[in-house]
């Protein structure tokens, strides 16, 4: 149990400070290559680095509209039609975000009353339990396991409750990786209809899918358009994630609860990053497969790497990521100390998959390792791995 943080809230005792500043100051600290928190190490599309730029000599740096520049929420409307089909307001279904941690947590405190529940799969993004805390409601963690990270109907089903009163569904996956596939969506959808449930869907990573698979999206299902709050960004797209621009999604009359709650978190932010990602958001198919790709090859550099090295490594379809067991190396299974001590060891950073669960034992022997860097990051990680036998 960890010592109560004095003057923090009794909501949010026990969450600490995020993993991933830990782990990043580590590496810095101990001169590590860094393949804990997801960020990739080269820039993105030129044209949109150059909109950015052009933005900020053009003037666009003062507030931007409250809701989001109209031209960005154009382009995000344009997106959710050219890929899945759906059409959305850009005037009152599309609100952008200081990128989709802000969407989550707006979404989550505008919606959730003290005492409601959400269903939510584990092991999930570490924003989320702490979100749900604040909001004052109750997280009611549906867990996925390896090898596969399947959903279970009989799980899913059982954490439905009276009290429930949404779902928070991540696909692609962080930090499993798994794209869930149409039938387990269509679980997920079937039960909010029978329920009556909203469902917040986060989608960071829909363009990052491997392998020829495909990411559904959930309100593009029959009857879930008008009970789904889809979030994105572009950070994870268009390698920008220090510019923090997201968006959500959503029927009119739930996107003006989010906003209510929204303007009193940020207000607004990123003024000149939004036309910028407007463009990006309008670049040709090419540049996404090729996004799709490059990530492919570079988990493909990896995972071979990791089994070398002596781990279990378990099968990624999308996002960043790669989850291994440790145990083969460390039998104890402590994936929090094996994380803390790797980077004296062999000078490299992961995460451990722990506190990514509200079951921690369920994660415990549980680490990831992120793939978004230069083949020659990998590779220098993946030699420093090999130390480890």
């Amino acid at each position: 149990m960890s010592a109560r943080v004095p003057h923090l809230t009794a909501k949010l005792q026990g969450f600490g400070t995020t993993i991933f500043a830990e782990m990043s100051a580590l590496a810095v600290a101990t001169g590590s290559v860094n393949l804990g928190q997801g960020f990739p190490d080269s820039d993105g599309p030129r044209e949109v680095l150059d909109a950015a730029i052009d933005a900020i000599n053009g003037g666009l740096n003062q507030y931007p509209p409250g809701p989001g520049m109209p031209v960005l929420r154009q382009a995000i409307s344009a997106h959710q039609q050219r890929f899945y089909g759906i059409e959305y307001d850009p005037d009152s279904e599309v609100l952008v975000t200081a990128g989709a941690t802000e969407a989550l947590a707006g979404t989550l405190l505008a919606l959730l009353d003290t005492g409601d529940e959400v269903v939510v799969l584990e092991p999930m993004f570490d924003s989320y339990a702490p979100c749900i805390a604040m909001a004052g409601a109750v997280a009611k963690p549906v867990t996925i396991r390896p090898p596969h990270y399947a959903i279970d109907p009989v799980e899913l089903r059982r954490a439905i409750t009276p009290k429930t009163k949404l779902i928070l569904f991540n696909s692609p996956h962080n930090p499993t990786g798994r794209v869930f596939t149409r039938e387990e969506v269509q679980l997920v959808a079937d039960l909010a209809i029978e329920h009556d449930l909203l469902v917040v869907t986060d989608e960071v990573y829909e363009h990052l899918v491997f392998d020829g698979l495909e990411h559904i999206a959930l309100s593009s299902l029959p009857g879930m358009r008008e009970r789904t709050v889809v979030i994105s960004s572009g950070g994870k797209t268009f390698n920008t994630t220090g510019w923090k621009i997201g968006w959500v999604c959503g029927p009119a009359e739930v996107v003006a609860a989010i906003r209510t709650a929204k303007q009193f978190l940020t207000y607004v932010n990123g003024g000149p990053f939004q036309p910028a990602i407007a463009l990006g958001l309008g670049l040709p198919d090419s540049f996404y497969d090729h996004l799709a790709a490059d990530l492919q090859a570079k988990r493909d550099r990896l995972m071979p790497g990791l089994l070398e090295a002596g781990f279990t490594v378990f099968p990624t379809q999308s996002t960043y990521f790669v989850t291994v067991d440790i145990r083969p190396l460390q039998p104890d299974g402590d994936g929090m100390a094996f994380c803390r001590a790797l980077p004296h060891r062999v000078g490299v950073v992961a995460i451990p998959t722990e506190v990514m669960y509200v079951n921690k034992h369920e994660g415990r022997h549980l680490v990831r390792f992120a793939f978004c860097k230069q083949l020659s990051v990998l590779d220098d990680a993946v030699e420093r791995l090999q130390q480890l036998g």
